[in-house]
C-alpha cells in the first residue's frame, strides 16, 4: 500500500502544478522519507521546480498545499521551510489495508525477461565467488516474479573455452588417461573436486615449459571440432561437472530453465549468421596492418579508422591509440573470440538471429521442474526460449568491457531498443577473512594474517568450494541446534541446521551492495545477532512462538483482523503516546512492494536485506517493551497480536524473495 499511496501522491502533486502553471515543462516529483515519523511519512522537496516556475520553493509548496485537496489515505499536508511538503498518512486507513493485506492493482509491463546468472565454467567445482553470482541472480529472479513479471532463467555454459581445454589437457597429457578411464571417473562422487585439483596442476605444468601452451591451443582447436576424440572427452567432462554444479545450486534452491552451450552456438552456426550481419552493417572491419593485422575488429563507439597508413613496425602514436579503441572479434587464425560468440548469443536472446537451438531435458528438480539444455538435434516438444523483451546478465565487474562491446554491437546493427533493454548486472568479488581461510585449513603467512581479506584463485587451487562451504556452515549450525533442541529427531535437527545455514549464506551474500568486495567469515554469517540471516529468521520464530503460546494460528488470526479490530480501534492505538513506535512497525510492514520495486529499478537486492534487518530490529524492540500475552486489556492485546501478525507475514514474504526459509525453531 505504501508504494500505491506514494504513486498517487506524486501524481496529485504534479496535477496541481500543471493546473496552476500550464504550459511549463516540469521535472518529475521526488518523494523522500523523513528521518522520523514525527515529521511525517513522505517528504517532497520542491527545489527542482523553482527554476522552471520562476518562483521560490516555499511559495510553490504553499500553492500545492492550497490546491491538493482531499486524497484517500492522506491525513495531513504541511509546508516546511525552506521548501518542503511534509505529508502524513492516515494511520488507521493504512493499518486496515495492511492488516487485510490489500494489494492494489499494479501495471505490469508486457514481455518476458531473461535473467542469465551463474555461468560457471564446467571444468571444476563451483566456488564461493560463483555462489555470490548465483544468489544475486536467483534473488533478482524472485524479485521480478514477485512483481508479476514472467522470467526465464538461463545459465550459459562455456564448454569449448580455455578452462575446459585445460582440464582436458590435464587428463590426456599429464595423467595420460583414455576416454574410457575418464568416463569411469565422471561417474564417481564429486568428480568436480577431482577436476579442481587437476586444473591447478595444469597451471603449474604450463609454467614449467612454454611449449606446453601449444598443447592448450591445439586442444582448443580440437574441442571446437565435434568429430574429434578431444571434443568427445571435453563433452564427457563438461557434462559431468555441469551436473554437479546443478546439484550444488539445488542445495540453495536455485533453479534454471535453460542451459545454452557455446558448442551449439558454434555447431548450429549462430556465429556465422551473426558474422554476416555484423560485416554487412559495417560493425566489423578487417585489419590489414598493425597489431591486429588479419583480424576482424569492432571499434568502440566514436572511433574511426585513420585514412593514413604507416610501414613503421613500431607503430605511430595514432596507430597505438587506434588499436586500443578496437576489440578483436575474430582472430587472425580464423577463430572467433568469446565476445563474438556472445554477440551471436545475445542476438538470439532478443530474437534477432533467425536461428534457434535444439533442446533436450537435462535435469529434473525435486519439485518436478525440468531444466533444458541446448543440443544440435533436440526434442520436438519443448518450451519457447529466447525472443525476450529485456535481458539482465549477472556477470562480475571485470566483464564490463565485454558486456559493453555486445551492447555496442546491437546498436551498430540498428537494434537500439534491444541495447537499451540489456542490463549488465555487475558485482565485485568474494574473498575470505584470514580467520575464515585459517578455519578452512589454509596455511597463512604473517602478512596474510594481517590483511583485511584473502583473495582466492582457482588456478592456484586456493579457494573455497561451494559444497565445502555449505557443509561447514551446516555443521556449525547443527552444533547450535543440537545444544538448543536435543529433544528433536535427527532429521528435524539436520533440516533446521540446513535452513539456518542457507539462510545465513544467502543473507550474507545479499546484504552487501553489489560493488562491495565481500570478505566472507563463518562466525559473522552465522551470528544470531546483528545484520544476519539467523537474526531475521529468529524474529519470525519469536513472532510465531507468541501465537503458539496464545493458542492462535497466525495465518487465521491475520486473515480476520478486521473482525477483531475496527478502524476506530486501530486509530486509537496509533495516535498519541507510544503510538509512533507502533506506527513505525506498521509503516515498515507496508513497504514490501515499495522496496521490491526499488531493488528492481536499481538492480540492487541489498535494499531488501536492509529492509528485513530494520523490520526485525523494530520488531525486537517492540517485543521487549510490550508484554503481549499478559496484556490485561483485551482490545489492546488484539492490537498487539495484529502488529506481531503483520510483521511476521511481511518478514516471511521478504525472506522468501531472498530465498530464505524460516525454520520452526532456532
Amino acid at each position: 500500500m505504501y508504494r500505491h499511496l506514494e504513486h498517487r501522491l506524486a501524481q496529485r502533486v504534479l496535477e496541481c502544478l500543471q493546473r496552476r502553471y500550464s504550459g511549463v515543462s516540469l521535472p518529475g516529483v521526488v518523494i523522500e522519507q523523513p528521518p522520523n515519523v514525527e515529521l511525517g511519512d513522505f517528504a517532497i522537496p520542491i527545489f527542482s521546480f523553482a527554476k522552471p516556475l520562476r518562483s521560490a520553493p516555499l511559495k510553490i509548496a504553499e500553492a500545492i498545499r492550497a490546491d491538493i485537496g482531499a486524497l484517500e489515505g492522506i491525513a495531513e499536508v504541511q509546508v516546511a521551510p525552506p521548501g518542503y511538503l511534509n505529508v502524513s498518512i492516515d494511520r488507521a486507513w493504512m493499518a486496515v489495508a495492511v492488516a487485510a493485506d490489500v494489494k492494489p492493482p499494479a501495471e505490469i509491463p508486457s514481455g518476458k525477461i531473461l535473467v542469465e546468472h551463474s555461468s560457471i565454467n564446467p571444468n571444476k567445482a563451483a566456488h564461493i565467488g560463483h555462489l555470490r553470482n548465483a544468489i544475486l541472480g536467483d534473488t533478482f529472479v524472485r524479485l521480478l516474479r514477485s512483481s508479476g513479471r514472467e522470467v526465464d532463467v538461463q545459465n550459459y555454459i562455456d564448454n569449448t573455452g580455455v578452462q575446459v581445454a585445460d582440464v582436458v589437457v590435464g587428463f590426456t597429457h599429464i595423467e595420460k588417461k583414455s576416454r574410457v578411464e575418464i568416463e569411469a571417473l565422471t561417474r564417481q562422487p564429486r568428480f568436480d573436486y577431482y577436476c579442481w585439483d587437476l586444473y591447478a596442476r595444469v597451471s603449474h605444468w604450463y609454467a614449467e615449459a612454454k611449449q606446453h601452451l601449444q598443447v592448450r591451443l591445439q586442444t582448443l582447436h580440437e574441442i571446437e571440432d565435434a568429430t574429434t576424440e578431444t571434443a568427445a572427452i571435453a563433452e564427457l567432462i563438461s557434462v559431468a561437472v555441469l551436473r554437479r554444479h546443478l546439484e550444488t545450486m539445488d542445495r540453495l534452491d536455485i533453479e534454471y530453465d535453460f542451459l545454452p552451450r557455446e558448442s551449439e552456438i558454434l555447431h548450429l552456426h549462430f556465429w556465422d549468421a551473426a558474422f554476416t550481419k555484423l560485416k554487412a552493417a559495417g560493425v566489423l572491419t578487417f585489419e590489414i596492418e598493425g597489431k591486429s593485422k588479419g583480424c576482424w575488429v569492432m571499434r568502440r563507439a566514436g572511433t574511426s579508422k585513420p585514412t593514413s597508413t604507416t610501414e613503421d613496425t613500431e607503430g605511430t602514436e595514432e596507430d597505438k591509440i587506434r588499436e586500443e579503441d578496437q576489440k578483436v572479434i575474430v582472430r587472425s587464425n580464423g577463430t572467433v573470440g568469446y565476445v563474438g560468440k556472445d554477440i551471436a548469443y545475445h542476438m538470439w536472446k532478443f530474437g534477432l538471429l533467425g536461428r534457434d537451438f535444439g533442446y533436450r531435458k537435462f535435469y529434473r528438480y525435486p519439485n518436478g521442474h525440468d531444466c533444458w539444455i541446448s543440443t544440435v538435434d533436440g526434442e520436438k516438444d519443448h518450451p519457447h526460449f529466447g525472443d525476450v523483451a529485456e535481458i539482465y546478465n549477472v556477470i562480475d565487474a571485470r566483464q564490463s568491457e565485454a558486456q559493453n562491446t555486445v551492447i555496442e554491437a546491437l546498436r551498430g546493427l540498428g537494434h537500439g531498443e534491444a541495447a537499451e533493454h540489456y542490463t549488465h548486472f555487475s558485482y565485485e568479488m568474494v574473498a575470505l577473512t584470514p580467520r575464515c581461510a585459517a578455519e578452512l585449513g589454509y596455511n597463512l603467512s604473517e602478512e596474510d594474517k594481517s590483511r583485511s581479506y584473502i583473495e582466492v584463485s582457482g588456478r592456484k587451487g586456493f579457494g573455497v568450494k561451494a559444497d565445502d562451504l555449505l557443509d561447514q556452515l551446516i555443521s556449525s549450525a547443527r552444533k547450535e541446534v543440537d545444544s538448543r533442541h536435543p529433544q528433536l529427531s535427527e532429521s528435524e535437527r539436520q533440516q533446521i541446521a540446513t535452513q539456518i545455514a542457507i539462510g545465513a549464506l544467502r543473507y550474507f551474500m545479499l546484504k552487501y551492495t553489489k560493488q562491495s568486495v565481500i570478505a566472507f567469515d563463518f562466525k559473522d554469517a552465522l551470528s544470531f545477532e546483528g545484520e544476519t540471516g539467523p537474526y531475521a529468521q529468529y524474529a519470525v520464530v519469536r513472532a510465531t512462538s507468541i501465537f503458539r503460546k496464545a493458542g492462535v494460528d497466525p495465518e487465521t488470526f491475520c486473515a480476520d483482523v478486521a473482525a477483531k479490530l475496527s478502524a476506530a480501534d486501530l486509530a486509537n492505538y496509533l495516535r498519541g503516546g507510544v503510538s509512533n513506535e507502533f506506527w513505525e512497525l506498521w509503516l515498515a510492514s507496508s513497504k514490501t512492494s515499495y522496496v521490491i520495486d526499488k531493488c528492481i529499478a536499481t538492480t540492487e537486492p541489498a535494499h531488501l536485506a536492509k529492509h528485513v534487518f530494520q523490520l526485525g530490529q523494530l520488531f525486537n524492540t517492540f517485543y521487549h517493551r510490550h508484554p503481549i500475552l499478559s496484556e490485561p486489556e483485551e482490545k489492546r492485546k488484539q492490537f498487539l497480536l495484529a502488529t506481531v501478525g503483520v510483521v511476521r507475514r511481511e518478514l516471511i514474504r521478504c525472506l522468501a524473495v531472498m530465498g530464505i526459509i524460516v525454520p520452526p525453531v532456532m
